[in-house]
């Protein structure tokens, strides 16, 4: 068992078929809640610290960590999918999460969370959801190309998209092809587990009516969404912060 009165864990997780991964892990009981984060975001963002900060006071285990191309870790960002992401996540989960785990997902870390649940259902207990973002390459990315853009992608192979968090975010023909293999939103996804879905209705990244379709396709025990009248995509206001934590603490509770 971990010993709950250890401090945070930063690591490197070093692989033969892939870029090494930067984590932080912090000892505790299980279920582990492991935070998936957005794209082009890192493992130090708002929302990750906060609860990793609940989870230590709940005595939880709790990793984060940063995808191949994000944060500390290896890897260039442009060059790496939504599969490689899923892989990391998986090695992640495989090598360095020690207990049936809950996962928390951000944007496009909720699209990964889904995934990753349907690859490691034995030792799943629970999902919630941020701004989920299934699909998103096909339902939201490739439609809002503009003309210019996909000229660019065709000629050049590269295209930086503006971002209202940071710097452009570059993005290559591969990311979206690949990403459409890894579309959930066609089918019933069946999830063993409860599942906790928060979403801002003025989310000008990711519509809210994305997660009320994830919701009716989610064959689940137990499926809450839970709708932020004025939440925009990051959710990261302190009521915002409390909402995601009280989420949290019911799947914990459903987990138990």
């Amino acid at each position: 068992m971990d010993d709950v009165t250890a401090p945070s864990q930063a690591g490197q997780l070093e692989r033969a078929d892939g870029p090494r991964l930067a984590f932080v892990r912090s000892a505790g009981l299980a279920p582990e809640i492991v935070f998936l984060g957005g794209w082009a975001s890192t493992m130090s963002g708002t929302k990750s610290l906060f609860l990793e900060a609940h989870a230590r006071r709940l005595g939880h285990a709790f990793t984060r960590f940063d995808y191949r191309g994000h944060g500390a870790s290896d890897g260039r960002f442009e060059d790496a999918t939504i599969g490689d992401w899923l892989d990391d996540t998986l090695a992640v989960l495989d090598a360095v999460v020690r207990h049936p785990f809950v996962l928390v997902g951000s944007s496009m870390g909720a699209w990964l969370m889904l995934l990753a649940a349907l690859a490691r259902p034995d030792r799943l207990r629970g999902l919630v959801g941020i701004a989920a973002a299934p699909d998103f390459t096909t339902r939201l990315l490739e439609p809002a190309l503009t003309a210019a853009q996909r000229e660019s992608l065709e000629r050049e192979g590269l295209v930086a998209l503006p971002s209202a968090y940071g710097d452009p975010v570059p993005l290559r023909p591969r990311f979206l092809e690949e990403g459409a293999r890894h579309a959930l939103l066609g089918a019933p996804i069946a999830i063993g587990r409860p599942v906790h879905l928060l979403h801002g209705q003025d989310d000008a990244d990711v519509p809210w009516q994305l997660s009320l379709e994830l919701a009716a396709r989610l064959k689940a025990p137990h499926v809450t969404l839970e709708l932020v009248k004025d939440g925009d995509h990051r959710l990261s206001r302190p009521s915002d912060l409390r909402r995601i934590m009280h989420a949290l603490d019911h799947v914990l509770e459903d987990a138990l």
